[in-house]
């Protein structure tokens, strides 16, 4: 088996070494000034096309054609540099790529250079308090303005990461009220900054509420242009179906799986318990999983660059991550134990705090059940699997 790259990669590392020692030299930069220093270093980013090479230069990006080595090559030496990559959130992650393959001509030009440069934020407005898993059964509707140019918009959304922060929201309405649930609903974008939307925060089980947390939205005649609809009206089920898909991709990576579970072996250490022979037996368990997991993305990305077909295994990688995330929560809290129940630390603090410090592992053990979730609950994953991976027919009772 060969796991290298080869030469012409290997070559292509060596520029991206050579770029990011000239121009990523953050020093002692705080505040303001890191800001504008990270904001002017992926500008260069983009000039040199190393980030965001699915966009297209008209619009902000790199434009560089599909090569998924070299995007492996400039992962590896951006994070091994500890240089910022692309902006993250649902903008970059969902809107921007929905509107490559389903915006119009000026939703592109509106929308995705201000999406990628940080200044537009997007708020996912899906979740309903009715609405949950069966995102079909939407109930927010929109209905059009006597002149034919607007949609106004009435109904509540909840659920909304980052929505304290974000400015734009693409959101799922109901349009067609008569017509069956998944062929009634319209895909809109709407600016969040009017008199028509409320927002407000929700407080969670750790005691956390603010810009990084959850929010719902109130919609009372609140507006968007007709030119902010993506896709045809009444086809919005089918709009979002690309949207979760990237969605599924980003929450799915392989990345981060790896070091959460070293942290997890230094907990072990941490609390006495790591040559406690039944921890270790999980750990190991864990660990198998873990590499499987990883391989299993090595595996997507040998497909990928050789223009392969992967089959089902695509599918099941956010699935496989989650019930990995789980795993790993459920010995964290064995090995916190007691410690576990302590209060939060306080206005402001992020995690808890026991007797050996500060607990950053139960942000952790309550965000493993949020995965199970978003994107589309496991059982949905599992409907997913079975129907498109293994061909096994609809469950008569759906």
């Amino acid at each position: 088996m060969d796991l290298s790259y080869g030469a012409a990669a290997e070559e292509f590392r060596g520029e991206v070494r050579a770029f990011l020692s000239a121009n990523w030299q953050p020093g002692e930069r705080r505040g303001n000034e890191l800001k504008d220093y990270v904001r002017d270093f992926r500008r260069q980013g983009v000039e040199a096309g190393y980030l965001y090479r699915a966009v297209p230069r008209a619009y902000g990006g790199s434009e560089q054609p599909v090569d998924v080595i070299r995007a492996q090559v400039i992962r590896e030496e951006f994070g091994r540099a500890r240089a910022p990559m692309e902006l993250g959130g649902n903008g970059v992650n969902m809107t921007v790529p929905t509107l490559l393959e389903r915006g119009t001509q000026e939703q592109k030009d509106l929308f995705i250079r201000k999406t990628i440069e940080g200044e537009y934020i997007w708020g996912q407005g899906y979740s309903e308090p009715g609405s949950g898993s069966d995102l079909a059964s939407v109930r927010t509707k929109a209905e059009l303005s006597p002149d034919g140019t607007k949609w106004i918009v009435n109904g509540q959304k909840i659920w909304t990461s980052q929505g304290m922060q974000s400015t734009h929201m693409f959101m799922l309405v109901r349009t067609e009220p008569d017509a069956p649930k998944h062929d009634g609903i319209t895909y809109l974008l709407m600016d969040l900054n009017q008199p028509g939307v409320t927002r407000r925060p929700i407080r969670q089980m750790t005691g956390e509420q603010g810009n990084d947390t959850f929010c719902e939205f109130f919609f009372d005649n609140a507006e968007t242009p007709v030119s902010w609809q993506v896709g045809e009206r009444g086809q919005g089920w089918y709009v979002s179906r690309t949207t979760l898909k990237h969605e599924r991709a980003s929450i799915g990576s392989a990345d981060g799986l790896g070091n959460q579970f070293r942290k997890l072996v230094e907990l072990a250490k941490e609390m006495g318990r790591l040559d406690d022979p039944l921890v270790r037996d999980r750990l190991g368990e864990i660990e198998g999983r873990v590499l499987s997991h990883r391989y299993s993305s090595f595996r997507l990305f040998s497909c990928a660059a050789a223009g392969d077909d992967p089959g089902a295994i695509q599918l099941m990688m956010k699935l496989l991550l989650t019930e990995i995330g789980h795993d790993m929560a459920l010995l964290a809290q064995d090995l916190i134990g007691e410690e576990g129940l302590t209060e939060p630390a306080g206005a402001g603090a992020r995690g808890y705090r026991g007797p050996r410090g500060p607990n950053k592992w139960l942000d952790q053990i309550m965000g493993s059940l949020g995965n199970s979730i978003a994107g589309g609950t496991s059982n949905i994953q599992r409907n997913i699997i079975g129907e498109r991976g293994l061909g096994l027919p609809r469950d008569s009772a759906a």
